[in-house]
């Protein structure tokens, strides 16, 4: 009995593990695994595929007999549809449907990267090297891999595009943000006061994009 209790113990332990790997090396995904994704055509066909965003590369990435490969002809592409959340093909790339109604608010999702470069003199770090190594990382493929080179970091960050009258607006602050409400502008500082609207906080700028077409 001890014995099969350590085997459960010891499974569950290892599951845990490899779990938290796989999280860790997706660094430059935006979700943690590749998920059951629907890819819905302007066409009206839909395909299922085992699919996730690469923020490094700003595409989506999909597996097909063990390989990951970038979905294309994205002219052709209406949605695609992955954890509940919704992306389509906008200026070559795609970005993710926030809030849609009288507005419309998208999430463009980004990814930045640090090579570590090689060792110089004195303990220095050579730029040379830094820029040699990033560019046959990504000639090479690696950039679709699960796991990065060692030392390489990565730091996600997110754009926002708002769609208001008909016109495609980008933001990249609350105050950026303002100038598309001068309309509202005493309304629209008033509610970001009280609420504490955050740049980085999707859920804050939704619930301010309801608020603002509701009044």
């Amino acid at each position: 009995m001890k014995l099969i209790l350590l085997q459960l113990i010891l499974g569950s332990l290892s599951y845990i593990l490899s779990a938290q790997v796989k999280v860790m090396n997706l660094t430059h995904y935006l979700f943690p695994e590749f998920s059951n994704g629907l890819v819905l055509m302007k066409n009206g066909i839909k395909n299922e595929v085992l699919i996730n965003y690469n923020s490094l590369t700003e595409e989506m990435i999909f597996e097909n007999k063990g390989a990951k490969l970038a979905v294309s002809q994205l002219e052709h592409i209406d949605t695609i549809f992955v954890n509940g959340r919704k992306f389509i093909p906008m200026n070559n790339k795609f970005v993710e449907i926030l809030y849609h109604s009288q507005y419309t608010l998208f999430a463009e999702h980004k990814c930045s990267i640090r090579d570590p470069g090689k060792p110089a003199a004195y303990g220095s770090t050579s730029q040379t090297s830094a820029i040699t190594t990033y560019s046959s990382y990504f000639s090479g493929g690696q950039v679709y891999e699960l796991k990065l080179p060692d030392g390489y970091e990565t730091k996600p960050f997110i754009g926002y595009w708002l769609r208001k009258d008909g016109k495609l607006n980008k933001f990249l602050s609350i105050r950026q943000l303002s100038k598309l409400f001068n309309e509202k502008e005493d309304l629209f500082k008033e509610y970001v006061k009280k609420h504490d609207v955050k740049y980085d906080n999707q859920a804050s700028l939704v619930k301010m994009i309801r608020f603002l077409e509701a009044n």
